[in-house]
């Protein structure tokens, strides 16, 4: 379910309530539609039948009676929407004998209200997905024994073995045993990050190929992912009520029409007037064209690999002046690129990357593939290396063409006999590696995160076809690579090394001053995303962060991002096109009829009239455009 801010933030009703809501909505649009079959096969056999209209009766009392209800406690509420002038339509189809009419209110009413509780329900299963993801179990070693026992029993000093792809289960440190983490879930960075003695590891990291051992530094109530459990039950709980767009025009039109059938009422004396100008009142093109072109937009959204899970995000987007996005996998492939070499002087670059790419193609380490995929754009052929070795903190080293190849890290090369280290140039952005050469430095490679082909377009285009006045970057990863980032796609406000409670603070900040989107795709992202009044997640993204997000763009590219503003833009323009061109023929319509021109059949068969022809305009949000993107 989206958020937007238009009301005070309330805590959501306890699970028990609304499975009850959505199951007891659900009954009655289904005794609705059951009742209105057995209404019309009745009147195709006999249009006389004394039984014909009783199915319709039954629907009317067990799904009028409960609207009725929640009728007059609105109106203490002093809330006049949509379903209020829907639920004095039901009133008076009653009195005027129009039973069927008075029906399919009822099902567009309580259909309505079951799909929103479902999505009500759904929001808690993100909470489902983090627990799940979480192991239940840890290997504790207690000597030379290796126990398998609760994770509720682990404590601060226990020795636990990880598992090849095992999710760690606590935060702690490294103190047996070599490999690499894929952290990226959790912290941002893009890159599996080298595990050694000594190395810290967060719980939710996924362990690689090698099974490590790593002592407890928190128990796992404390530790990192409890946190991003604590901080998305509070985002869940704090969650803000919305406003949907057929119950901001039914704001302004449900007391129009209410004094123009008691002023009809007053002025003629004839209750029928009142009763023909709330049939003519019916509020069906905010009941039926509004959700028709929501639906048209979602099936078009489909068709384009963007799955809306919750429609109101559709209604919101264009209303959204803040647009916020994660780093790593959002705005960047993910992966690392070699984005830069700085040969020391009498070294050639094409033949330093021969031969360092030669031997990378040998390492398993997390950097390798950049430097050996940067040699292949360059048609570069490999050759054969011997006497590889790659102990662990020591880097990679090995003979290539009879020559000695070292890559080792700017600490290690600094504290070693190399010559020609006053070539070394000065700490960057970007991850880095040295290289040496028979005993001399050669090179310094410099690895960054590669923004998507089409950021830096998609970013400019925001403000000139989306209206988007702010837009920001909001990562986990460190700073210098959050702002090589940002001015290679041209953002200005960069908010980096942010954990997950503190992007959840900076978005509920932003959100409160204009309407946001959120796009990401990590569990770090997850609250986040829910705070923001549009969540979109984007790519190979994980299930929690699928459940969390409003829209899950499945496509790996910014692309589909961008058709979903288009789309969302066009079906606002499309709804309201529909549902004011409706009301003002109803106004007309109420007109005629408070004049007495229309009687009560009358003004329902112009009702209908109205309402085919804001269905049929509504019917084109489904119709592919001829330009959905820009970009």
């Amino acid at each position: 379910m989206s958020r937007t801010h238009d009301t005070e933030p309330e805590r959501s009703a306890p699970s028990w309530q609304i499975l009850l809501r959505r199951y007891q909505t659900t009954l009655i649009a289904g005794i609705a539609v059951l009742a209105i079959l057995i209404h019309l096969i009745l009147r195709y056999l006999s249009a006389a039948s004394p039984i014909l209209d009783i199915p319709l009766w039954v629907a009317l009392v067990l799904g009028g009676i409960p609207m009725v209800w929640e009728l007059a406690s609105k109106v203490f509420k002093m809330e006049f929407g949509a379903d209020f002038l829907g639920g004095i339509s039901v009133i008076t189809s009653v009195l005027l004998g129009e039973y069927l009419a008075g029906t399919i209110i009822v099902l567009m009413l309580s259909g309505g209200e079951a799909l929103e509780a479902y999505a009500m329900a759904n929001a808690k299963s993100v909470l489902a997905a983090l627990a799940k993801r979480m192991p239940s179990t840890a290997h504790r070693q207690r000597g030379s024994n290796l126990e398998t026992v609760p994770l509720g029993s682990i404590v601060v000093g226990d020795e636990l073995v990880i598992f090849p792809h095992e999710v760690c289960p606590v935060d702690g440190r490294v103190t047996m045993g070599h490999g690499v983490m894929d952290e990226s879930y959790l912290t941002g960075e893009p890159f599996r990050i080298t595990k050694t003695v000594g190395s810290e590891v967060i719980s939710g990291a996924i362990n690689g190929e090698t099974a490590i051992t790593v002592q407890a530094v928190r128990p796992p109530s404390d530790s990192r992912y409890a946190k991003i459990m604590t901080v998305m039950r509070e985002s869940e709980r704090t969650r803000p009520t919305m406003r949907r767009l057929g119950d901001q025009i039914g704001t302004w039109f449900t007391p129009i029409a209410l004094a123009i059938a008691i002023l009809a009422w007053w002025w003629s004396g004839e209750a029928t007037r009142f009763l023909s100008v709330l049939v003519v009142a019916t509020p069906c093109p905010l009941l039926l064209a509004i959700p028709i072109a929501i639906l048209g937009s979602i099936s078009l959204c489909a068709s384009r690999a963007i799955i809306v899970k919750s429609p109101v995000a559709l209604e919101q987007i264009v209303q959204c002046r803040t647009a916020i996005f994660d780093k790593t996998g959002t705005l960047t492939y993910g992966e690392p690129t070699l984005t830069e070499q700085v040969v020391a002087p009498k070294f050639s670059r094409q033949r330093v990357l021969e031969l360092v790419s030669s031997m990378e193609r040998y390492s398993k380490h997390p950097l390798a593939k950049a430097i050996v995929t940067a040699a292949e754009l360059e048609g570069i052929r490999g050759m054969q290396a011997t006497q590889v070795s790659e102990a662990p903190g020591m880097g990679l080293s090995g003979i290539v063409d009879g020559q000695s190849v070292q890559v080792t890290s700017r600490g290690k090369a600094q504290t070693s006999h190399i010559q020609g280290l006053e070539h070394l140039p000065p700490i960057a952005s970007g991850l880095e590696c040295i290289i040496v050469i028979d005993g001399v430095f050669a090179a310094a490679y410099r690895m960054h995160d590669a923004p998507r082909s089409d950021s830096r377009a998609f970013v400019e285009h925001l403000s000139k076809y989306h209206g988007i006045d702010r837009v920001m970057i909001l990562s986990g990863d460190r700073e210098s690579e959050v702002r090589y980032l940002a001015e290679q796609v041209g953002i200005r406000e960069v908010l980096a090394q942010q954990s997950p409670e503190q992007k959840l603070a900076i978005v509920r900040e932003a959100t409160a001053a204009a309407r946001s989107i959120y796009v990401g795709d990590g569990i770090n992202d997850a609250p986040a995303m829910m705070a923001a009044t549009v969540g979109i997640a984007i790519g190979g993204t994980s299930d929690v962060t699928a459940e969390a997000a409003d829209v899950v763009v499945m496509d790996n590219t910014l692309k589909r991002v961008d058709e979903f503003l288009h789309i969302g833009r066009r079906m606002r323009a499309i709804a309201l096109q529909s549902a004011l061109g409706g009301m003002a023929l109803s106004v007309i319509g109420m007109s005629l009829a408070a004049a007495g021109w229309l009687s009560p059949v009358g003004g329902a068969l112009a009702q209908e009239v109205i309402d085919v022809l804001a269905v049929l305009n509504a019917l084109r949000a489904a119709w592919p455009p001829r330009l959905i993107s820009h970009i």
